[in-house]
Order: structure tokens, then sequence, then C-alpha cells
């Protein structure tokens, strides 16, 4: 992988991450244009590498409110009192919410690098969960708030976060959605889906990271252009998509994975793109 290359992935990566629209799928697509094999373990090593300059932008952007919950959630640990307040409550819900990916994905690992790394499946998996994107946008009332959050919400929507394991599926694309079926307002959902990415992301790639290391298709400076880039492409996506879910439905995301899973059926149809 040269540097230019990184590059692109990184600009893919930065801005799809937290769109409802598949960083994953999108990263398949580009790579697979690229020329590189995407069941190659060491593209999917890098792919997931680079998630970590997207999840270090959501350390940043909300530095504020993730040190605050760090701080009631240690404080919470030696104070009985301080166990009552909602802060370490909702660092929490974040850390339960977090826990179903990290066991599906350990337990799963050999079925994402290997069967699921299709771009039949990518094109399936976001013409399919449109459909539930768009189910959610009808049925979501919106009525509940971020102080409305309970346990039970984080971990259903820890759980959906599983399917997007399944590359095209969005791992924002499945906790939004599944926040707005559980009557969530836009912004709650999607500021929680920022939450739950960090743990989720950040274990995912330092567990890829040894496998980038030793490859020699994978340099460390590569592996740093890709990952910077991601940081400061993402950094700006996290901003525009808290200023549009405050406004918009999720509906133009779901027309524009519509449109892009029937190009890449037509393109894998007629042979313009390969399947792996």
């Amino acid at each position: 992988m040269e540097i230019w290359q990184a590059i692109v992935l990184g600009i893919v990566e930065g801005i799809t991450e937290f769109l409802p629209i598949s960083s994953t799928g999108h990263l398949t697509i580009v790579e697979n244009l690229m020329g590189l094999k995407i069941d190659d373990p060491a593209v999917t090593a890098f792919t997931a590498v680079i998630q970590v300059g997207a999840i270090a932008a959501v350390l940043v952007y909300f530095a504020k409110d993730i040190g605050r919950l760090g701080a009631a959630w240690f404080k919470g640990l030696f104070s009985a009192g301080a166990r009552t307040a909602p802060d370490y409550k909702m660092a929490w819900y974040v850390v339960a919410g977090s826990l179903p990916i990290g066991i599906v994905g350990f337990l799963a690992q050999d079925l994402i690098k290997g069967p699921l790394r299709s771009m039949w499946v990518v094109a399936i998996a976001l013409i399919g969960w449109s459909a539930v994107m768009a189910f959610a946008e009808r049925a979501a009332t919106q009525l509940r708030s971020e102080k409305d959050l309970r346990l039970r919400d984080t971990v259903v929507i820890g759980l959906m976060q599983c399917l997007a394991l399944i590359p095209g599926v969005s791992r924002s694309g499945a906790t939004i959605t599944t926040g707005l079926l559980r009557d969530l307002d836009r912004v709650t959902a999607t500021r929680l889906s920022f939450f739950l990415g960090v743990p989720a992301l950040v274990a995912a790639g330092v567990y890829e990271l040894p496998d980038a290391l030793k490859s020699d298709n994978v340099s460390i400076s590569v592996l740093a252009v890709g990952t910077v880039v991601s940081f400061i492409v993402a950094y700006a996506s996290i901003a525009w998509l808290l200023k549009f879910v405050a406004h918009h439905t999720l509906m133009s995301f779901v027309w524009y994975r519509v449109g892009l899973g029937v190009l890449i059926i037509v393109l894998l149809s007629t042979g313009v793109l390969s399947a792996t």
C-alpha cells in the first residue's frame, strides 16, 4: 500500500465512520477499486487501525463530556453517594452497551475477515438496513432525551451494534436507528452512538495493530498517515453530523445507501468490480 492510497482511505474513513452509510462498506469499495485484495489480512488490519484516528476525533470533540463521565465513574468506585449521580450511571451504561460487540467481534473474527469481506455482502447490507432506517424514521416518537436513558436502552443498542460487523450495515446506522426505535431523539441517539463507538473501535484497532505492522504490504508510515488523515476529516464530520441530525431526518442517507447498493450490484454483475 502506498502513501496516496493511505490518504484516500483515511479521507473515506473520516467521512463515513460516523455517518450511517457504513465506513467498512465504503473502505471495501475503495480498496477494491484501488486493486487491493479486500480479504487480505493486512488490508483488513489497516482498515481497523485507521479507525482509531476517527475515534481520537471523538475523544477530542467530546473531551469535556468524556472527562466528566470518566471522573464520575472513578469517583463512584469509592463513594456510595457518587453512585447516584447521572454521569456515573451514564458511564456504566456506555460500558454495558460496548460489551456485546467486543464479545461477538472476538468470537466471530474468522467470519468477519473471511466470508463477510465480499462486495455482495456490502451491497445487500446497504440496501437491507436502509429499510430498517426508513421504518425507524416513521415509527420513532423522539420523546426521550439523554436524561431519559436507561440501562436497557444502551444494552439493546449495544446488541444491535453487533450487526455493524457485517460490512454495509454501518455501526452508526445500527446504533442511531435502534436509538430512534427506543424513542430517543436523533441528537441523543447520535451522541450515544459516538460514545459507544469509542471502546469498540479502539479495541478493534489495538487488536489488529500487530497484524498490520508485521505485514510487508503496510508500513508504519502508511498506517500513521492514514490514521492522522482519518482524525482530521472525522473531526469535521462529527461537527457536521450533529448539526444535520438536529434539523433533518435520516432519509437522505437511506436513499444514498440504496443507490450505492444498487450501483454495486450492477458493477458486480457486469464484472467491473470483483466480489473480493
